[in-house]
């Protein structure tokens, strides 16, 4: 099951029992990617500013329903641009932790390769809004 989904260096970086950087292979390797695109923003690599989701242009937005709506699509159109070997079928959200500034976004997405669903759920870290006193 090589092929499209390939192998890559492990992230965090490790090495492996042979003292070599630790891969990461196959759906793994395709999760840990769409783990690092989710948590770049755009401007953090200087040699492709470009890469990374916008969801972190929304940090200090209400959340309410029209900041869960661009943040939606932030992770759509970045899945889109920068991971070719998936298809996102949904992105749904668990705000049971809202209130202390984190929030879930829950990816179902589809393996182009393989046509199976995997799910992965990656925290947002937002400030969360004050009360007016």
């Amino acid at each position: 099951m090589s092929g499209l989904l390939g192998n890559g260096i492990a992230f965090p970086l490790g090495v492996d029992q042979r003292g070599a950087l630790a891969l990461a292979r196959g759906d793994e390797d395709v999760a840990q990617a769409i783990g690092i695109i989710l948590a770049t923003a755009p401007g953090e690599r200087p040699m492709r500013p470009e890469f990374g989701c916008r969801v972190h242009d929304h940090v200090f937005d209400q959340l309410d329903p029209e900041t869960l709506g661009r943040v939606e699509g932030a992770v759509r159109e970045a899945l889109d641009r920068w991971e070719p070997r998936i298809d996102v079928e949904a992105v749904d959200f668990d705000l049971a932790r809202a209130d202390e500034g984190e929030l879930h976004v829950e990816l179902t997405y589809r393996l182009r390769e393989t046509g199976s669903i995997r799910n992965l759920v990656h925290p947002f870290y937002l400030i969360p809004a004050e009360d007016p006193a």
